[in-house]
């Protein structure tokens, strides 16, 4: 068994759809767990309905109808019978969704969130998987919700691996024994009570390593639009680098830091049972790609991450007091349960400096609650720039023209809070 995954833009469009066939003809007669995104940008589109949903800000079914007809544009595209089955699976699917928008919100927003935003990957693999059986490569399709069990924190379900793994012993594997292709979905799971939960953003590639892990797989591959794993972000930089192999060990801290190519938590499950990981190309899949296993092999260039707006946060006792355990116990606490991740932090006698995504509305609700007990300071509009295996070469090009307002360094990794020196 061979596990892959396929992100938003190796599914975006028809054509795009139609390129994923064309990679997967290339493993004739093999057993092959196929993970799949929300197509392009659709994720994008559902957290939009649910903000406007949730929040009334303004028309959700204007938006529910540009969604649908995305979707329906590319069946056009790939079937040519108007009467194929898909058409009516994908109404039956977005009468769900409307009904969803229809009454009043009735929970938290992250659980309203991932109800909703799932289902940007339930119609994608409807439809992947009609086409693929259209295009002779036969497959059943699997409603991964059913198998991989998380716990109730919506929107970062933690998986019951035990559990899951059962599961897959009892529900997945016999699909198997009949046709040992399947297209299921990345990205969501569902409770003991039968609700839906996402896995964090990005979550496919988790998705994939929990499965190649209950299944024993051979490996999991991630079809990119990149070549491999680059030693930074071509968004960012003009020449990159590709990596040809790569150790668990450095993946697990590149993609901690930030790294987009792989979700941070897809390493764990594919160490603990020597799984190898690949990152190709969907462009170019007989090119190479990047390969990640055990091994001591250790990257000989540096690897660059840049996360944009950041927020820098500044946490000091209001009478001037050290910080101490219980202060740190207190804003863990606070930070954990208004679900804002720490990307970076840093300890002095009377104050605790964290840097973190800037989410608004969950920065508002915590600074508001943080300023209940400490003074809070805080710089927007920053980023934060890691580089590991640097050289002071590459820290002073980067920090041409940047005020620095923390820093961190370690034997090979520094990070840097920093923003655009406007002189």
């Amino acid at each position: 068994m061979q596990v892959f995954k396929f992100g938003g833009a190796s599914v975006k469009d028809a054509e795009a759809v139609k390129n994923v066939a064309k990679v997967l003809k290339q493993f004739p007669g093999q057993s092959l767990g196929i993970v799949i995104s929300a197509m392009g940008k659709t994720t994008n589109s559902l957290e939009n309905l649910v903000n406007t949903f949730f929040y009334k800000s303004g028309n959700p079914e204007e938006i529910l109808e540009e969604i649908k007809q995305f979707h329906f544009k590319i069946c056009k595209e790939l079937f040519s019978n108007p009467n194929h089955p898909i058409y009516t699976e994908l109404e039956n699917t977005f009468v769900e969704l409307h009904w969803a928008i229809e009454d009043e919100p009735t929970h938290s927003y992250d659980f309203e969130y991932d109800q909703i935003v799932s289902m940007g990957e339930i119609i994608s693999t409807k439809i992947v998987s009609a086409y693929l059986n259209e295009a002779g490569l036969k497959n059943t399709w699997v409603d991964i919700r059913g198998i991989i069990q998380t716990d109730n924190t919506y929107r970062e379900g933690k998986v019951d691996f035990e559990l899951t793994e059962a599961l897959v012993n009892k529900l997945l594997i016999p699909k198997l024994n009949t046709n040992p292709v399947f297209v299921t979905q990345g990205f969501i799971g569902g409770t003991s009570e039968n609700f839906t939960t996402t896995l964090g953003r990005e979550g496919s590639d988790y998705t994939a390593s929990i499965l190649a892990y209950c299944l024993n797989a051979k490996n999991v591959t991630i079809w990119k639009d990149v070549p491999g794993v680059l030693n930074a972000d071509p968004k960012w930089f003009n020449r990159t680098k590709k990596i040809d192999e790569l150790s668990y060990h450095d993946a697990i801290e590149l993609t901690y830091y930030g790294a987009t190519v792989i979700h941070p938590k897809t390493i764990k499950p594919l160490q603990n049972k020597q799984i190898p990981l690949y990152v190709k190309s969907f462009l170019n899949p007989k090119e190479e790609g990047t390969v990640i296993k055990d091994g001591e092999k250790r990257l000989n260039i540096p690897s660059y991450i840049f996360k944009v707006n950041q927020v820098l946060l500044s946490i000091q006792p209001k009478d001037f007091s050290f910080i101490a355990e219980d202060n740190l116990s207190d804003i863990f606490e606070l930070f954990s349960k208004h679900g804002v991740k720490i990307n970076l932090m840093q300890l002095s006698a009377i104050s605790f400096s964290v840097c973190c995504d800037h989410d608004e509305i969950k920065i508002k609700a915590l600074v508001e609650k943080l300023k209940e007990f400490f003074k809070v300071l805080y710089n927007s509009g920053v980023e934060l720039m890691t580089v590991r295996y640097y050289t002071q070469d590459t820290i002073d090009a980067l920090t041409k023209n940047k005020i620095i307002l923390l820093e961190q360094r370690s034997r090979y990794t520094v990070q840097m809070v920093m923003k655009n020196d406007p002189e």
